[in-house]
């Protein structure tokens, strides 16, 4: 199982990558393993601002369809439109070409709520 160390990570599968104010989100090699086969991403929330644990969007899978919550407060600046016609990016590539948006930090100091890639592994049993 890959669980990048220089990641964050969340109780509920999410990744996220922060490079100054700005940081990526996506789920996790766990968490798209677990879902199957990735069909589709909805996230309605682009240039929303959400708190902590809201709902960005919803990932679809052959056999389910599940929240994506936002790891930490921030503004929607970005959707990766590369997944409206690949979402099986997810499935491939989760911590790179598989990042599904883009946000602003509203608070950097919620970071600390995050999971390191060892706390992750627990959680998860790798």
């Amino acid at each position: 199982m890959n669980i990048p160390a220089s990641l964050k990570y969340t109780k509920d599968h999410e990744w996220i990558s922060v490079e100054g104010d700005t940081a990526k989100i996506g789920v996790t090699e766990f968490a798209q393993g677990e879902l199957g086969d990735i069909v589709f991403i909805e996230v309605e929330t682009l240039g929303e601002t959400l708190d902590e644990g809201e709902t960005f969007g919803t990932i679809e899978a052959v056999k389910t369809v599940s929240d994506m919550f936002m790891p930490v407060a921030g503004e929607v600046l970005e959707f990766n439109e590369a997944l409206n016609s690949s979402p099986e990016m997810i499935n491939k590539d989760p911590y790179g070409e598989g990042w599904i948006i883009k946000i602003k930090l509203s608070d950097p100091a919620q970071l600390t709520h995050l999971l390191d890639a060892e706390a992750y592994g627990n959680l998860i049993g790798a």
